[in-house]
């Protein structure tokens, strides 16, 4: 089991909170982190059948935080969970994700989502309608440009022409897909993606899309799954309940969270016994 915990969902304030969150992180044994959030905010009560924090900002990200965690930590991965990817150019997605793996030694996950807002969509020039298989498309894109110097592509979205980075990226950065549960989402994460990050109530729906994973001639034995877990004030034995049940689904990944009205402080205390206690458990 690999254990992990995102920064706060809020920007935090300066560079010296953003060096001090991740090292504390790393020095608490921790395996991974990753940012959440949107590209660009919108005033609070714009959307009122979603908390505030989902979409006011600002948002940390994630290739400019990461680069900057990169020269200060040793060991802790990175991840963007999720990077709105049908939202951005997959031509600069590719060179982003090619030097934050460069400079961080190989320790970035690329986490990719859909999202749901039309607005920002479209203040980022981009058309929502077409978000899933523009998404499919960028990242069969996404693997030939990390990996071949130059690109032919024609697809639906893309035309290039003989261009890439003009340096392939070595060993392979890995794609996380963050969704939900249902069927077709599903089988595309079985089809293209190298993990899993699970939205919601996931684990009744683990079966199917083990059974996905077998359809498109997938292993589903070790195959990435990531489930997220607040350690509240239950204690101990309820974040080892929670766990095991994971564990025992097939998760390989447990994000850590604390609950929100916890200092900084207490947070990081909080996600510390919390990973102790479930790793010594888990074995």
């Amino acid at each position: 089991m690999r254990y992990g915990a995102g920064f706060p969902l809020k920007a935090m304030p300066d560079a010296a909170a953003i060096r001090d969150y991740a090292t504390a992180l790393e020095d608490a044994g921790f395996d991974f982190t990753g940012t959440a959030g949107h590209v660009m905010g919108q005033p609070a009560g714009t959307w009122p059948d979603r908390a505030a924090p989902q979409y006011t900002g600002p948002f940390n990200d994630p290739f400019v935080t990461f680069a900057f965690l990169a020269g200060v930590t040793k060991r802790i991965r990175f991840m963007s969970a999720i990077l709105i990817l049908p939202a951005m150019p997959t031509g600069l997605v590719a060179k982003q994700a090619a030097e934050l793996a460069l400079v961080s030694g190989g320790r970035f996950d690329l986490g990719v989502g859909v999202s749901w807002n039309a607005v920002e969509y479209r203040a980022l020039g981009r058309d929502m309608r077409s978000r899933g298989a523009r998404l499919e498309e960028q990242v069969t894109l996404l693997r030939r440009l990390w990996s071949e110097p130059y690109v032919t592509f024609k697809g639906r979205y893309h035309d290039f022409d003989n261009i890439g980075l003009a340096r392939p990226v070595g060993a392979p950065i890995p794609i996380w897909f963050g969704t939900g549960t249902d069927e077709p989402v599903l089988r595309r994460v079985a089809r293209l993606a190298d993990g899993w990050m699970t939205i919601g109530d996931f684990l009744p729906h683990v079966p199917r899309f083990q059974q996905y994973l077998r359809e498109a001639a997938r292993d589903p034995a070790g195959f990435p799954i990531r489930g997220s877990l607040v350690a509240g004030d239950g204690g101990p034995d309820a974040w080892i309940k929670t766990a095991r049940a994971y564990q025992a689904a097939g998760v390989t990944h447990i994000t850590i969270g604390a609950p929100p009205a916890l200092t900084s402080d207490q947070t990081l205390e909080r996600l510390a016994a919390a990973r102790t206690a479930i790793a010594n458990a888990l074995g």
